[in-house]
């Protein structure tokens, strides 16, 4: 990498990918439980179905770095656990295992066996496993095919051998799959197309006769090598194969699905097919055709021959396949096939995988839109739907057959029990902050069709209420306590007021109690439950110590002093008086509280102190932290040697508000950390590390809360001491469960005064809180996700959106291809002549709309995110008008009035790109923005790709033309034109007079307007030709974009060029400059350039964070959502570019690709430093991280510190 470069950016993922390419099952953990892995991008994940529940976790989560192309889980025979084979781009084949202790995926073999990229000819493409796990056949789409043979050694670890090639030039696969032989030789089946001969026959008959086939490969284990063993030819649309069980559960053979056909295929069986039913419905096409998109087979356990297939359709409608087998006299299943049967089993989401959990659940990882976790409630035996069977069906693909119809219903066998978030595809997203917090959401579109949502990101925790309830007055403070040390739950909740103390008991119900021995007249500072079974309140004017006889015994403050702060812990009291003295009690013997003999001065007012839990085996917390009013903080030894003795002080930026000293786990040190949290008057917070031996403070970092005092208390979350945090907004600090760093984050819940820990027979881990005159007691259910969705669903895909200049609303426009417009379709249905059944309107957003060729369906709709969070209007578009863009303007003809303004397409053809016309819609707003009105519409030759609001008038990109519009009282009236790029123009930024043109195909093009002449001039292009999907200025001379091959860029226009560009006069001097290379006179010089393995859908200059820097949001098409971070100053850089290199060698990406080379896929990386790769640091042992920190000559703690500051600086 060029280290010359001026600007450095740090790429860190904020939302990782959510489209899963590929999902498997097994015992990956060498336990009876069932885990799912999925690949989604360059991510790993595992997660962990929790059946008791209904619920799947995630575990663990790894990128590798690499663009995973196929995962399958193989196990040995005899083994207990599923290991994991990966084909990536890197040309080399990685077989992984699960380590449950370490929660990590490690390392077997890793075999080079091809170039690196993902090429027709490589292997990794496609992969099976024989379902005893004693080889695996890994196949490119052209010609190569490897096999390798997996067994134990002496020691019983995982071999693998040297691959064995079984390879067939000029052949293309489609499909591959492992038969089931039981423990016969292996065999793999494959659909296979020869083209050796349409490649030499120029004129096309070859390729009208060409035959699909089906291929098996046999590996003989004896003489070490692959035959080709049996191939038959198939239905030339076959696209997909299924494994039948074989041994001693089924027939073995295979299931060959093409074009409304199911067909059982096998080496000694005859062939039987049924055709695939189509739907019925006065809005469906009888003629349509479905194919099998999914699948999975499930066996059961028990009987032989119990075994099912559910295969999808594109549709979505699921049907059940069953094999009927010849029986011998006993009745058992011979192995020899009878027939094939099908039927109607429910509908889903269409689905990239499908995986039947031994526990009766149906994950079904979605292609489009969230993930689906259903549970089968019955197998649809008994039901009434018609079963389809194979005897009446010809064999051959070319015969005549009557097709086969069902009617769509409401799932019977499969009911939904959660839905898994996934913004996958995300069309586009913008940040704004419209609910006045002190961070801003993220609101994006995304989705397919009818499961198209509009969704509000918001950075927090899920919070589940418990109880609210009103209370008499305004509490202060709120606390709860057991009775004894070894209650199991919390007997009492204590509330302070200003003039007095209110008790309720936690039982059934919650109720007030008088007799408890607390001083109900005067407010309270601490509640603890004290020793075997004592209680202490202390309140301005002394400490009562209530022993479990309810024998009371006080100890007043002295005269003309009152305590203005105190801590607790079960064997310590300390307190502070309101002239600056510390007083400091340790618990007796006999259970009684001695005083410490002297007082311990304080140079200012005491604010806040804190003593520790007592840890597990010892007597007494070690220290006792004081904050003073003169911005300080002190640690005290509280050691029988040097009682109330000075260890170490901490200035500070303002003065303390609350202290807190808690041991967490650490990530830096491996085990656990006791660390002190301060929190400001200023709303700042601060984690420091205090030295358990010295007393020393060290490693502070600091966050931001909000503009109120922060107040600190410890509660427990998942079994692990977290901290509370009270700001104007309540937020959580605690270990992320995966990565075991530090993580502060808010809850998604009204700011809080006061909080406490509670727990109770039917809230176990729960908090209890005061919310102005409400008691409010809830729980924090997970802590894997800190971005919070809520979705708001949408009519079709949606395509583009803008949001309201002032008002908090949305328009989006969306449009469905192939879809029946609502008019046509009531059409059809109020239509007596239909002879298709008439059935009842199934909900779309589980059935989808009815298909249409060449129609578009299409709308525009107003959002409020905010206060009703629906759709307020849809207005949908007539005359097969769809469309593709959309602008707030601002006419400055009509005294600056904002409008909407809609660019559709009329007839549009996707692919090549035509259409018969293309007009701009005018809407007028309504109701502050609630509702719009249409005006007008100009028709123009093509669709506007591109709408933009330009000084006062309209800015359009109409095919290749640049032009401006003006609105007139009929239509808009063209004012300018240029050509400005040479393909389509798909997106426009401005600033002043400058225009960022970017062209489908051709990078971006900066282009100036001289108002005088009238004229628009480009003055500056790229040298590259980047296929453009997004842009954004980023200052007046910089822009930032991403391409359809998953890179994000920076490109700078050169100094000189900008300014010419921008001299007085007519612009003359750019029309008659001399073009270079046929393009404009100018270039624009690169910045930055990194791959993300993701499409940007939209980028954005931004900040996320209260007070944090700018930098830039991006989209991904998959659900990513990443930021670059600009950095200020060089040795950051140098340090972070150190950092990587290290990171490089010591943790070498999973899957064998080079992260360097993975990075700059189709440029080489240049101003990027991987922040994702930088945050493995954290994960790795405690040696590397040491050697590591050594060669950088830093310490570990520091290290981490740097990382962790990057990200909470600028996002979550």
């Amino acid at each position: 990498m060029a280290t010359t470069s001026s600007m450095f950016m740090y790429s860190l993922t904020v939302q990782p990918p959510t489209a899963v390419a590929q999902a498997i099952l097994g015992q990956f953990a060498g336990t009876k439980e069932q885990q799912i892995v999925t690949a989604s991008g360059s991510r790993l994940t595992l997660h962990r179905p929790d059946p008791s529940q209904g619920k799947i976790v995630t575990a663990l989560s790894h990128d590798v770095f690499g663009i995973i192309r196929a995962i399958a889980a193989f196990r040995l025979s005899g083994g207990s656990k599923d290991y994991i084979i990966i084909t990536s781009d890197s040309g080399r084949i990685t077989i992984v295992e699960f380590i449950p202790a370490q929660n990590r995926f490690n390392r077997l073999h890793l075999e080079t066996f091809g170039k690196s990229g993902i090429r027709r000819v490589i292997p990794g493409q496609y992969l099976a496993v024989d379902p005893k796990g004693r080889a695996c056949l890994t196949a490119s789409v052209e010609k190569n095919k490897l096999v390798y043979i997996l067994n134990r050694n002496a020691q019983a670890e995982l071999t693998i051998s040297s691959p064995l090639e079984a390879h067939k030039p000029q052949t293309l696969v489609f499909a591959l799959v492992a038969l089931d032989v039981g423990f016969a030789n292996p065999v793999f089946a494959a659909l296979e197309v020869d083209y050796a001969d349409s490649d030499q026959d120029p004129t096309g008959t070859a390729y009208e006769e060409i035959e699909k086939s089906l291929v098996y490969y046999e590996l003989d284990l004896g003489l070490n090598h692959v035959v080709r063993k049996w191939s038959e030819p198939v239905d030339r649309t076959a696209n997909i194969l299924f494994q039948v069980p074989g041994g001693g559960d089924g027939p073995s053979g295979v299931l060959v699905c093409g074009v409304d056909n199911i067909t059982y295929r096998h080496s000694n069986q005859e062939a039987f097919r049924v055709a695939i039913p189509r739907r019925k419905g006065a809005t469906e096409d009888p003629e349509r055709k479905r194919t099998i998109v999914a699948g999975v087979m499930h066996k059961l356990k028990g009987a032989a021959g119990a075994f099912f297939f559910l295969l999808q359709t594109e549709d979505g409608d699921l049907f059940k396949v069953t094999i009927e087998m010849v029986e011998d006299d006993e009745g058992q299943p011979t192995g020899e096939v009878q027939r094939l049967k099908i039927k109607y089993f429910d509908t889903v989401p269409i689905a990239s995988s499908l995986c039947i959990l031994k526990s009766g659940f149906l994950f079904v990882a979605s292609e489009f839109g969230n993930h689906q976790f259903y549970q089968f409630e019955k197998l649809g035996d008994d039901d009434e739907e018609i079963e389809f069977v194979s005897d009446g069906y010809p064999i051959d693909a070319t015969e005549p057959y009557t097709p086969v119809y069902f009617r769509p219903r409401p799932a019977e066998n499969l009911s939904l029990v959660e839905s898994i978030d996934s913004m996958n595809p995300m069309v586009g997203c913008k940040v704004a902050n419209l609910t006045q917090e002190d961070a801003p959401q993220i609101y994006s579109i995304c989705g397919t069709g009818a499961r198209s949502t509009f969704r509000t990101l918001k950075h927090g925790l899920e919070v589940s209420e418990i109880v609210e309830s009103e209370l008499p007055g305004i509490p202060s403070a709120v606390w709860t306590t057991k009775l004894t040390r070894s209650d199991e739950f919390d007997a009492y909740i204590v509330l302070s007021f200003t003039n007095g103390t209110l008790v309720l008991s936690i039982g059934e119900t919650v109720e007030e109690v008088t007799d408890t021995g607390f001083l109900s007249s005067t407010s309270t500072l601490a509640v603890q439950q004290l020793g075997q079974d004592g209680l202490i309140q202390v309140h301005p004017k002394g400490i009562r110590h209530i022993q479990a006889d309810r024998r009371v015994i006080e100890w007043a403050a002295p005269q003309h002093r009152s305590i203005v702060a105190a801590s607790t812990n079960e064997r310590q009291v300390a307190i502070a008086l309101s002239s600056g003295e510390i007083v400091y009690f340790e618990m007796d013997t006999d259970g009684t509280l001695a005083e410490y003999d002297e007082k311990k001065e304080m140079s200012g007012t005491v604010t806040c102190l804190s003593l520790g839990e007592v840890p597990e085996g010892r007597t007494r917390s070690e220290f006792l932290a004081v904050g003073c009013d003169d911005a300080t903080v002190r640690i005290l030894s509280l050691h029988p040697d040097s009682t109330l003795e000075n260890k170490s002080v901490q200035a500070l930026t303002s003065a303390p508000s609350a202290l807190r000293i808690m041991a967490m786990t650490d990530s830096s040190s491996g085990g656990s950390t006791l660390y002190l949290h301060i929190g400001l008057f200023s709303g700042v917070y601060l984690r420091t590390v205090l030295d358990e031996i010295t007393g020393e403070l060290s490693d502070t970092r600091t966050r931001f809360l909000g503009p109120k005092p922060a107040k600190l208390f410890q509660v427990s979350v998942q079994g692990q001491s977290a901290v509370l945090a009270l700001s104007s907004r309540p937020w959580l600090g605690y270990s992320d469960p995966v990565t075991k760093g530090f993580m502060l984050t808010p809850l998604d819940y009204p700011g809080l005064e006061w909080g406490w820990n509670f727990s109770s027979e039917q809230c176990t881990e729960g908090m209890v809180g005061i919310q102005g005159q409400n008691l409010r007691i809830f729980s924090i259910e997970k802590l894997t996700d800190n971005l919070l969705q809520e979705s708001i669903p949408l009519a079709y895909t949606p395509r583009c959106f803008v949001r309201h200049p002032d008002q908090p609303y949305f328009y989006t426009v969306e449009s469905e291809n192939n879809v029946l417009a609502p008019k046509t379709k009531q059409q059809l249905l109020a239509d007596p002549t239909v002879t298709n059944g008439n059935t009842a309107i199934l909900p779309p957003e589980e059935f989808g709309y009815p298909r249409g060729n060449s129609h578009w369906a299409s709308c525009i709709s107003v959002v409020d995110p905010i206060t009703e969070k629906k759709v307020l209007q849809k207005i949908d578009l007539e005359d097969n008008e769809a469309a593709v863009s959309m602008a707030v303007v601002s006419f400055a003809s009509q005294d600056d009035e904002v409008f909407l303004i809609v660019g559709t397409g009329k007839d549009m053809v996707v692919s090549p790109r035509s259409s018969t016309a293309g007009f701009i819609h005018v809407y007028r707003f309504l109701e502050d923005g609630k509702e719009v009105e249409f005006i007008h519409k100009t028709k123009i030759e093509e669709p506007p790709m591109a709408l933009l609001g330009f000084q006062g008038r309209l800015l359009a990109g109409v095919g290749k033309a640049l032009r401006i519009y003006d609105l007139g009282m009929r239509q808009l009236l063209r004012k300018a034109e240029s050509v400005a790029v040479p393909n389509l123009i798909i997106g426009l930024q401005t600033q002043g007079s400058r225009i960022v043109v970017s062209d489908v195909q051709e990078s971006v093009v900066m282009v100036v307007y001289k108002f005088q002449e009238n004229r628009l001039i480009p003055f500056v292009d790229d040298t590259i030709a980047r296929w453009t999907s997004c842009t954004t200025m980023v200052d007046y001379d910089t822009v930032a974009g991403g391409d359809k091959f998953g890179n994000l860029w920076l490109v700078r226009c050169p100094t000189k060029a900008s300014e010419e560009a921008d001299e007085e006069g007519s612009g003359a001097h750019l029309l008659h400059e001399r073009q270079y290379l046929q393009g404009a006179p100018h270039r624009l010089s690169l910045m930055a350039h990194y791959f993300t393995q993701d499409i940007p859908t939209s980028i954005q200059k931004t900040n996320l964070v209260a007070g944090g820097p700018d930098c830039l949001l991006w989209g991904g098409f998959q659900g990513t959502l990443g930021i670059l971070i600009p950095f200020v100053s060089r040795e950051d850089v140098d340090f972070f570019q150190s950092l990587e290199q290290h990171l490089r060698s010591e943790d070498a990406p999973l899957a064998g690709r080079d992260h360097l080379i993975y990075r700059g896929y189709y440029v080489p990386v240049k101003g990027m430093i991987d922040g994702d790769l930088c945050e493995r640091y954290t994960l790795l042992p405690k040696d590397k991280k040491e050697m590591i920190a050594g060669e950088l000559d830093r310490s570990v703690r520091e290290i981490e510190r740097k990382i962790s500051d990057m990200r909470t600086r600028s996002a979550y």
